[in-house]
């Protein structure tokens, strides 16, 4: 290649590369950078066919509005933020687990899809940490009674969509939860109709929607059951915790012959506690956890989990979110309840195969 023909193909690649701005799209489509504005923004009196067309050379071209002027724009910086601030100020990964991780994928798939982008913020009760990030919304997931973070976005005017029904008047903009009650009450009656005659629970001590729904519902079900309940609390945060409660359920005089835990580390720490005792899994201790992780296929035995479904709660939350940061819908809090699966493996089958119950579809569905 001669060097006039090299410094034709580096300046013809910088073009190539080069970001395309409104006035390319304009002249490329044909029409005016106003009706590019209308076309890509929803506004105007524009034919369908124009805002189509102006969209796909958009894409052709590989056009994105800037950031800076959206802002200037609209007023909105098309940042979203998802946080668990159930735990104060205790160090929690909280994306490191299965349920969060997960729920982070489909919110921020659902989020880019409608032109927004999600940002993942610290596990913290102080809501002024975030005080340099332009959010335009915000996901909490199982917020606290009083949670004061919560409180604190609302009183700023923004938006704020929970994971999990808020207790007492938590001022949510909108909630989506699963229905805790009847998901517990229908894998303890699975152990019961499996042969359990004594189920243990082990729960958190935090007042997060999730946990204390949960821990009612057993607490129920031992009341209708005529069992004496058996459970150990410890939060939730510390996964040292978590096998420290293991050991002490499995310790007491009045050990259970089944289990369920409430949280994602609740099945190893279980696995791992009924081994030290020299106790059969299923046979002298049948366990459940709630878990979407793939591990508990994998362990010996597989460990029967309760799935939450946070994939689909992911993509509610946020297009929730989004309406109420857009002005779509009426105004008034808005709940939705998502199903949930009991994946049924040989931790709690005595002599079945394993297999995966229909999913519980709230009612109202």
């Amino acid at each position: 290649m001669t060097a006039a023909g090299k410094y034709r193909a580096s300046g013809s690649t910088h073009r190539r590369l080069g970001r395309a701005g409104i006035r390319d799209v304009a002249a490329a489509a044909g029409v005016s950078i106003t009706t590019v504005s209308d076309a890509l923004n929803g506004k105007g009196r524009l034919p369908e066919a124009t805002r189509r067309h102006v969209r796909e050379v958009a894409d052709r071209l590989g056009y994105r509005p800037s950031a800076a002027a959206r802002t200037l724009r609209t007023g909105r910086s098309g940042l979203i933020g998802l946080t668990v601030t159930t735990y104060g100020e205790e160090p929690f990964t909280f994306t490191e687990y299965a349920y969060f991780a997960e729920m982070a994928r489909a919110a921020s798939s659902a989020a880019l899809a409608r032109g927004y982008a999600l940002v993942i913020l610290p596990a913290t009760s102080r809501h002024d940490v975030w005080s340099n990030v332009a959010l335009d919304g915000t996901v909490v997931i199982d917020p606290s009674d009083n949670d004061p973070v919560v409180t604190e976005l609302v009183r700023q005017g923004i938006p704020v969509v929970s994971d999990g029904r808020p207790c007492g008047d938590l001022p949510v903009t909108a909630w989506v939860d699963n229905d805790h009650q009847a998901a517990v009450t229908h894998l303890l009656d699975h152990l019961a109709e499996a042969g359990a005659r004594r189920i243990g629970l082990l729960t958190g001590t935090s007042t997060d929607t999730y946990t204390r729904l949960s821990t009612s519902a057993y607490l129920d079900w031992c009341r209708r059951a005529g069992q004496t309940p058996v459970y150990e609390a410890y939060p939730a945060h510390d996964p040292r915790a978590g096998a420290v409660a293991a050991d002490r359920l499995l310790a007491r005089p009045d050990r259970p012959d089944a289990v369920y835990g409430l949280f994602d580390p609740n099945g190893t720490d279980l696995l791992a506690a009924a081994r030290r005792y020299g106790l059969r899994v299923p046979d002298d201790l049948m366990l459940v956890c709630c878990s979407e992780s793939d591990v508990y296929a994998t362990t010996d035995p597989p460990i029967t989990t309760l799935s939450l479904k946070p994939g689909r709660t992911g993509t509610t939350v946020v297009q929730l979110l989004i309406d109420a940061i857009e002005g779509v819908g009426g105004g008034n809090p808005t709940g939705q309840m998502m199903p949930t699966s009991l994946i049924v493996r040989t931790s709690s089958q005595r002599g079945a195969r394993a297999r995966i119950t229909r999913p519980r579809t709230p009612a109202g569905e």
